[in-house]
Formats: C-alpha cells, sequence, structure tokens
C-alpha cells in the first residue's frame, strides 16, 4: 500500500483529480481501485460520469443538473421498461411450453 492517508470523504475535487490522472495516463482504473480500496467499477463510474459532464460542457447550450438527472432518469426508466417486457414475455413463452409439454 502507499504511504498516502485513507481518503475518508470522496469530495467532487478528489474525483476530478483522480480521474485527470488517469486521462492523462498517470495512473489506471486497477492502480487507483488498489490504491485506495475502491472497487474498479467505482472508479469507471465517475470516469464515465466526467465524461457525461465533459460533454454538456462542450455544448453550445449546455443542460442544467436538473435537465441532466432528468434525462438520466428517462432514460432508466425506459431501459427498465423494457427489460420488465422482457420478463413478462419470457414467463409467459414458458408458461405456454409447460402447458403445451403437459398437453
Amino acid at each position: 500500500m502507499s504511504n498516502e492517508p485513507t481518503v475518508k470523504r470522496w469530495t467532487a475535487k478528489r474525483k476530478a483529480a483522480v480521474v485527470m490522472d488517469i486521462f492523462k495516463g498517470k495512473t489506471t482504473v486497477a492502480e487507483v481501485a488498489r490504491e485506495h480500496d475502491l472497487t474498479v467499477s467505482e472508479v469507471e463510474g465517475w470516469i464515465e460520469e466526467a465524461q457525461r459532464n465533459m460533454e454538456n460542457g462542450f455544448r453550445a447550450r449546455p443542460k442544467d443538473i436538473r435537465e441532466q438527472y432528468e434525462s438520466e432518469l428517462r432514460e432508466t426508466k425506459e431501459a427498465l421498461g423494457e427489460a420488465h417486457l422482457e420478463i413478462y414475455a419470457l414467463k409467459k413463452f414458458r408458461r405456454l411450453l409447460d402447458e403445451d409439454e403437459n398437453s
């Protein structure tokens, strides 16, 4: 382990510094995760969030935070609805197969 003190709270500023180091090639996701006792998926989540926010910053008319979250919530609800329909269809298909086998 490193001699750096353990980070108890990951502020936006600290996350941004870590993500920038990854973007600049100074470190890797795996190294950050290992060094700070984080999961790789946590660090990857920071990177994804940074990329979304970075894209918004380059827009001629950036969305405000509320718009970003509402848009993300809509997309998540749509994905959840699609997954629900797939599960429903698979269950119905299985019931039909079971009925067909029992006939």
